[in-house]
């Protein structure tokens, strides 16, 4: 392997592995009651609308234009609503017997968790999911920086390293309280981090001849689409019920302006023929 590939790999590997420090925080302390639970979902919710948004939808529509932007964003969303109606929703098994509601009471209190667990659980995947299909084209990045000096390709990943830290946290915390289990947390935070060595490792040998920029934009796009309508179909509502609308929305906008400011110095880290 090539000795600049193997530099970018090291490098990207930092950047992807301090999702690791990210969840770090989330396992060594005690797991968080709903209120707190619901705030963080806020927040997380507000770094995926920022990436969906403020990023890809951005650059795609910058890209191959504000139609061709839009259609493959929207694509996405029309994608994903068919999709998530074959996705079953949690149930609650009703009594009809009322001589059984006090021996179900209980019973009922353990569906109504099971329900939120799964609901959580689900939201820490879809979390997840987004951060890594975002993490890949910053391994990409990691990767053009690194070709142009050992300099440039460390204060970008040093960059990506502290802008991934919160996103560890936002992927840990929901599968910690839905499982938990620390070592689930943990392990789906730092997979979440490993699509940016992974990006490396398709800029390398796979992607320069095999993609034209305009598709791959549009299918970045489209990925914010996704990610658009999962943020509000799931994680939202989950972040409305438990920390109370106002406090969420809150939560929402802290996390954009988060990610918002993020993505800013992580854009003047590169060299100015560079782009995320």
């Amino acid at each position: 392997m090539d000795s600049q590939v193997l530099v970018a790999l090291g490098l990207s590997l930092v950047g992807g592995l301090s999702t690791s420090i990210g969840a770090l925080f989330v396992v060594l302390n005690e797991a968080p009651n709903l209120k707190v639970l619901g705030l963080l979902q806020g927040f997380a919710a507000g770094l995926m609308l920022s990436i969906s948004f403020l990023d890809l939808a951005h650059n795609a529509i910058n890209s191959i234009g504000f139609l061709k932007g839009n259609l493959w964003f929207f694509s996405g969303v029309i994608f994903f609503a068919i999709i998530a109606n074959f996705i079953p929703e949690p149930s609650l098994a009703q009594g009809s017997d009322l001589t059984s509601k006090k021996k179900n009471k209980d019973e009922g209190g353990k569906d109504m968790m099971k329900k939120h667990r799964r609901q959580v659980l689900f939201s820490g995947i879809i979390t997840a999911v987004g951060i890594s299909l975002h993490n890949f084209p910053e391994g990409m990045a990691v990767f053009l920086g690194s070709m142009k000096g050992l300099r440039v390709g460390l204060n970008l990943a040093v960059a990506i390293a502290l802008h991934n830290i919160p996103e560890g946290v936002a992927v840990a915390l929901p599968v910690y309280f839905a499982t938990q289990s620390k070592w689930q947390a943990f392990k789906l935070a730092t997979l979440s981090g490993f699509a940016e060595p992974l990006g490396v490792i398709i800029v390398a040998y796979l992607f320069p001849s095999s993609l034209s920029p305009e598709i791959l934009e549009g299918l970045l796009g489209s990925v914010g689409g996704v990610m658009a309508f999962l943020t509000l179909h799931e994680m939202l509502p989950l972040a409305f019920d438990y920390a109370g609308q106002k406090q969420a929305v809150k939560a929402v906008f802290f996390g954009m302006a988060f990610m918002s400011a993020s993505l800013y110095f992580l854009e003047i880290s590169l060299p100015a023929e560079m782009s995320l």
